[in-house]
């Protein structure tokens, strides 16, 4: 029974990066994911950035927007501040006579909330997310919206390339994660849909808009609630953009378990699509790249105590336990500043790796609480 446990442990954290990848790869050959043309290709777009405390990057991010190649009286933006207090609403006035508008919340409730409010103030057809410190591609905004000529799309999400500030774990790894996120996200658009976005370069029909639950994480939430009505989310790898990452590993793990946290909280939201009965694709797929992925820090756990109790009996599985030591030894030893450049490299994934799901476990424990955490903070550099 314990080697069974050990296996199946083992079978359970592997299977969300190799086992489902697999799967959907084949779910995904001899069908058709292309746009059909049979609409406006530039129809009236609403760009929102939801920012806090952005004095530092807003004013590039703005001129990025404003350098847009699509007809300027199809393009409205707006900057929803939550509350900002470093001087970023000044800043953004100072884009007023360039047709900036900007929208105030107070007191401070987080990006579903600020979101929500500026939504009311859109006017086009398409809404545009961009992070506050984002920088978009020329044509990034003209390549989202042409998706919805095709009127089975109802989301898309672009190519969000982090630029990392240091060579760390924080910084690093999360750019070598988002590069097998993007490849996830083409297999999956191939298959049908995706689950979840990147949240800092996408796009949702205005009509599918609904107020996300301020405690929720739009970038789920809403994506699933698309896919929900019968709508495909689908990943564009043209529409472009990047944006720096955390350098301080502990900035990146306040942010991976905010994250963490308000995912779970949307999961049981839209729990109606786990149902494999009325959703198939989108049961399967939730489970396999979310649930079993958040829940790896048990199966970690599991696979390293029962290995340590079947280690003294088995030169096999004694062997397992020090491959397992070695793999968490690498993991703690990335987190030294001073390593060299080979073994930095060698230690990025791992420490990425246990940073991530020592955050889902404390996200879980938070969840299991019913804490929320819906405000947020810029990235740290």
């Amino acid at each position: 029974m314990l080697e069974g446990v050990f296996w199946a442990a083992l079978l359970l954290y592997l299977y969300p990066y190799t086992i489902y990848p697999l799967l959907i790869m084949l779910l995904g050959l001899g069908r058709r994911g292309q746009a059909v043309e049979t609409g406006d290709a530039t129809p009236c777009v609403t760009v929102l950035v939801p920012a806090y405390n952005e004095a530092e990057v807003i004013g590039r991010t703005l001129e990025c927007l404003l350098a847009q190649d699509y007809p300027r009286d199809r393009l409205q933006i707006i900057v929803a501040s939550d509350g900002s207090t470093d001087g970023t609403d000044a800043i953004v006035k100072g884009f007023s006579s360039r047709g900036v508008e900007l929208h105030r919340a107070e007191p401070r409730r987080g990006k579903a909330a600020v979101l929500n409010a500026a939504v009311a103030l859109a006017r086009g057809e398409v809404l545009v997310f961009c992070d506050a410190n984002a920088m978009f591609a020329p044509d990034a905004v003209r390549r989202l919206a042409a998706n919805f000529r095709d009127p089975r799309i109802g989301y898309v999400t672009g190519s969000l390339s982090p630029q990392p500030r240091g060579g760390g774990p924080a910084g690093s790894g999360n750019s070598l994660f988002t590069r097998y996120e993007n490849w996830l996200r083409v297999q999956e658009t191939a298959a049908g849909s995706i689950i979840g976005s990147n949240g800092g370069v996408d796009a949702v029909r205005r009509a599918l808009y609904w107020p996300i639950p301020e405690q929720l994480i739009t970038d789920l939430v809403l994506p699933l609630s698309v896919l929900e009505r019968g709508y495909r989310v689908i990943y564009d790898p043209s529409a472009k953009s990047v944006e720096w990452t955390n350098a301080d590993a502990r900035s990146e793990f306040r942010m991976r378990v905010r994250v963490a946290l308000r995912a779970m909280q949307g999961l049981w939201a839209v729990r109606g699509l786990l149902n494999p009965v009325r959703h198939p694709y989108a049961a399967f797929s939730i489970v396999s790249h979310k649930i079993i992925r958040y829940a790896g820090f048990v199966f970690m756990i599991l696979a390293l105590l029962s290995n340590a109790l079947l280690a003294p009996a088995s030169p096999l599985y004694a062997s397992l336990l020090v491959l397992q030591a070695l793999a968490y030894g690498m993991a703690l030893l990335g987190f030294v500043h001073a390593l060299p450049g080979w073994l930095r490299r060698l230690t990025t994934l791992p420490s990425y790796l246990l940073l991530s799901y020592s955050a889902f476990a404390l996200a879980a424990l938070k969840f299991v609480r019913g804490q929320s955490m819906a405000v947020w903070w810029p990235r740290s550099g």
